[in-house]
């Protein structure tokens, strides 16, 4: 009996080496399916759009960033009283879009050498930020920054801040796609302020 039952024990603990040995470890991950990135370049309606052409992205949120006040309203934000900047949480798939490829979209849909507004929308509530939230993105967005200003094509210096991501806050509901669902006001606010001359006087036509 006791050796019978020996070898049902050695039996049983070889079956589970086995199992475990083939087992996926809870320790190892694949690399993650989506990834989130924030940025501000003046109106979050104008940056929404911009970012939602891009492949590989997946979802834009308008929002709030970088200010004191927790929860801000658009009336707080647009009165410059909470230090937010009107921003966007972009949500995009590492696999078919880089973070590199992200930042040149960015720089592509600002002025970056005017300091505390974005085309017709002045205050700082407007500014121009890359907000990173981890030493790759801080080190890639610096790069990229010198990248433009090694370029010389810009003819003054770079305004936009890098700063640290902190707390993002979404917009009301009624800015979140705001060009789909207000195409004639959106177009006649985005001429009005003169965002797409002045792109193409930064950085030629698309």
């Amino acid at each position: 009996m006791a050796t019978l039952r020996l070898q049902i024990l050695i039996t049983v603990g070889l079956v589970a080496c086995a199992t475990l040995i083939n087992w996926p470890s809870s320790g190892v991950q694949g690399a993650p399916t989506t990834a989130k990135a924030y940025f501000a370049g003046g109106c979050f309606w104008c940056m929404e759009e911009a970012f939602e052409k891009v492949d590989g992205v997946l979802a834009v949120v308008s929002g709030y960033m970088g200010g004191t006040a927790t929860d801000p309203t658009y009336e707080q934000v647009s009165a410059g009283q909470t230090g937010h900047a009107e921003a966007i949480e972009v949500t995009y798939d590492p696999a078919k879009v880089t973070y590199q490829k992200l930042l040149d979209a960015f720089w592509h849909n600002i002025d970056p050498v005017t300091p505390n507004a974005q085309f017709c929308d002045h205050g700082n509530q407007y500014r121009s930020v890359v907000f990173y939230t981890t030493d790759e993105e801080k080190q890639l967005s610096e790069a990229s920054k010198r990248a433009i200003e090694q370029s010389k094509r810009l003819t003054a210096p770079i305004a936009t801040q890098l700063v640290q991501a902190s707390t993002f806050y979404p917009a009301e509901d009624y800015h979140q796609d705001y060009y789909k669902k207000n195409p004639l006001r959106y177009k006649y606010y985005k001429y009005s302020c003169g965002r797409a001359q002045r792109l193409e006087a930064l950085w030629g036509k698309p």
